[in-house]
């Protein structure tokens, strides 16, 4: 301000100092300013755009100053595909990319590796290649952006085949490159391509302490299911980050250790919230439901902001558990966050979807169908959620009804669609649209039935008694019979009384299944049926020798938010005695009834016998 004449060349050192600052706004209201701008000026104004995810403005200052015919430099060139990559705009990437090869820049190494890393960032590894390809020389950056391009977008295993070909071109890799290729393995799940990398680290002193690298490590042996390497690496950092801890954390979850898990958790000293809906995730998959919401209200109460992800975890927990109350208040919190349930950068169409289950889940069907058709938009598995809730809850001809308006949505069925349309039909009898259904799968929807599909064939033709077919249908089966689709045959063998098949297929429970008393209480109740009682003794005596107990039944009633569980024979409740009290006078109760029943079917056959 203190210049008298203040020129374009005092503007331009404001306006790269304000860059430095981090002041975009600054930099363009401070551009406008200048009455005569030279290339450093937008060079200049173009870079912070850039640099700060104003992409979009860098782009249009680049075309005002090809338009005002300044030369563009490699500063220019390489800003503009910054910009490119900040907005993911591979069609003006393009564009810049045009005027590059028109340039005396186009063979210049460092805007090559700009455009490799622009193609990159906009998902365009063909692109990216061909222009690595056309590169007449190359360097370590070029290398990293091509490696990182693939690891990003695929095909993963191509970034292990450039890593290889780097090293054979002479190339020595850097923490970056190592980085990138540590994060393909991890994706590829290569564990013995992944410890060759980690022996490069470990014979580097300049690479063994770096944090990026460790931490890459640790996510790399946990994401190849190797927690105990993973933990020898975490172990060793000098300095840990919450990076290390989460990827821990995930690879104890992913192997079902949850007991590690939740240690390494409660050690951290900054947790995040992607580290509590880890944590959170592998209590609800290895049935730990009721841990899971006690750990979400912890969350809550530590003024951690949940995620979308947060939240699917959460209703999934609740409909394991069948909490509808629960699950209500979750509801309510996914209200007060605004989802749409809609596609888009941070889609949330799975929180849609986990709300649908749950309420099918937990049997309030009409308040899954009107979340279902408010959501903004669906996908195959929010179908699926609607399709097998329906089946599960016994309303067959709802979901057939859902599958052909699935179809008509243009949405392609896949496999788990197939189960609920099968299920549906078993449930209701429908044999021969169960077999129009089943045989559509190959012809119409190029899905080939895998064994789950085959044990609801099984399941539909054994309770309407074609026994026959099923017969034929296992022989006709590409894969051998599992425990499940014995033990369907075995129920409808029971209900048809077919005492052959069924000890067909008990006999292949009892190999495959050996500890389960269910195909050996089913077979000797069949025998009882028939009053065989020779067989029924012979059933229990094989038991008793082969060391299998029967389960005792489990049932659990809410009181008043208090949960009650009696099990089969279980004296430890602490009101016990006044159970037994009720029972007994229901049970009085129900005699006097029964007898008052057959007096009066007595009175109606004497009145009957004496007015014939």
């Amino acid at each position: 301000d203190e210049i008298p004449r203040p020129n374009t060349f005092s503007y331009n050192a404001l306006l790269s100092a304000h860059a430095r600052l981090g002041n975009p706004a600054d930099v363009r209201a401070l551009f406008d300013a200048i009455p005569d701008p030279d290339q450093c000026s937008y060079n200049a104004v173009i870079a912070a755009l850039a640099q700060h995810s104003r992409g979009a403005d860098a782009l249009l200052f680049f075309a005002a100053m090809h338009a005002d015919d300044f030369v563009l430099n490699a500063y220019s060139f390489a800003s503009a595909l910054s910009a490119c990559a900040v907005e993911k705009d591979p069609r003006a990437g393009v564009q810049v990319h045009a005027l590059v090869s028109k340039s005396p820049h186009a063979k210049d190494v460092y805007i090559g590796s700009a455009l490799l890393d622009m193609y990159a960032k906009c998902e365009g590894p063909e692109e990216a290649r061909r222009v690595f390809e056309a590169m007449p020389e190359r360097n370590v950056v070029s290398w990293n952006s091509l490696i990182t391009c693939y690891e990003q977008n695929g095909p993963v295993g191509e970034a292990l085949v450039l890593f290889v070909g780097m090293m054979n071109a002479g190339f020595m890799p850097d923490e970056v490159t190592l980085a990138s290729v540590m994060s393909a393995c991890a994706g590829l799940a290569a564990d013995r391509e992944g410890r060759q990398v980690h022996a490069c680290v470990v014979k580097s002193d300049r690479f063994r302490e770096d944090m990026v690298l460790s931490n890459a490590l640790v996510d790399m042996y946990a994401k190849c299911g190797r927690t105990w390497e993973a933990r020898c690496v975490f172990d060793r950092m000098a300095s840990r980050s919450v990076v290390s801890e989460t990827s821990l954390i995930t690879g104890y979850a992913r192997s079902a250790n949850v007991q590690d898990a939740q240690v390494v958790f409660s050690q951290m000293v900054e947790k995040n919230v992607i580290a509590w809906n880890v944590l959170i995730a592998a209590y609800a998959q290895n049935g730990e439901e009721e841990e899971a919401l006690r750990l979400f209200v912890r969350l809550k109460r530590e003024s951690i902001w949940p995620t979308h992800y947060t939240y699917g975890n959460v209703l999934n927990a609740c409909g394991n558990v069948a909490d509808l109350q629960l699950g209500q208040q979750a509801h309510v919190h996914v209200l007060k966050e605004g989802f749409r349930f809609d596609f888009g950068p941070e889609s949330d169409v799975f929180v849609g979807n986990s709300l649908v289950d749950m309420y099918l889940k937990t049997g309030s069907i009409d308040d899954g169908v009107k979340v279902f058709e408010r959501m903004a938009a669906r996908d195959t598995v929010s179908w699926n959620a609607m399709i097998v809730g329906h089946a599960q809850n016994g309303r067959a001809k709802e979901a057939l009804h859902l599958f052909e308006r699935m179809l008509c949505s243009k949405e392609s069925p896949d496999s788990v669609t197939m189960i609920g349309v099968l299920s549906a039909c078993g449930h209701s009898g429908l044999v021969e649209e169960g077999r129009r259904y089943f045989r559509s799968m190959t012809e119409d929807h190029g899905i080939t039935p895998s064994q789950d599909h085959y044990t609801c064939m099984i399941d539909l033709l054994g309770r309407a008694g074609h026994l026959k077919e099923v017969e034929d249908l296992i022989k006709e089966m590409p894969m051998e019979p599992d425990s499940v689709l014995w033990a369907s045959l075995l129920g409808s063998c029971r209900l048809h009384k077919n005492i052959e098949m069924g000890e067909l297929a008990a006999g292949k429970l009892f190999e495959l299944d050996p500890e389960n008393s269910g195909p050996y209480v089913l077979l000797s109740n069949m025998y009882a049926e028939l009053g065989k009682w020779a067989d029924v003794y012979r059933v229990r005596r094989s038991m008793k020798s082969r060391g299998v107990i029967k389960q005792p039944g489990c049932s659990w009633i809410e009181i008043g938010r208090q949960v009650s569980v009696f099990l089969a024979r279980d004296n430890g409740h602490p009101c016990r005695n006044e159970i037994h009290d009720t029972l007994r006078i229901i049970q009085m109760q129900m005699s006097r009834v029964s007898v008052d029943a057959e007096n009066a079917d007595g009175l109606i056959n004497y009145s009957s016998e004496a007015c014939g």
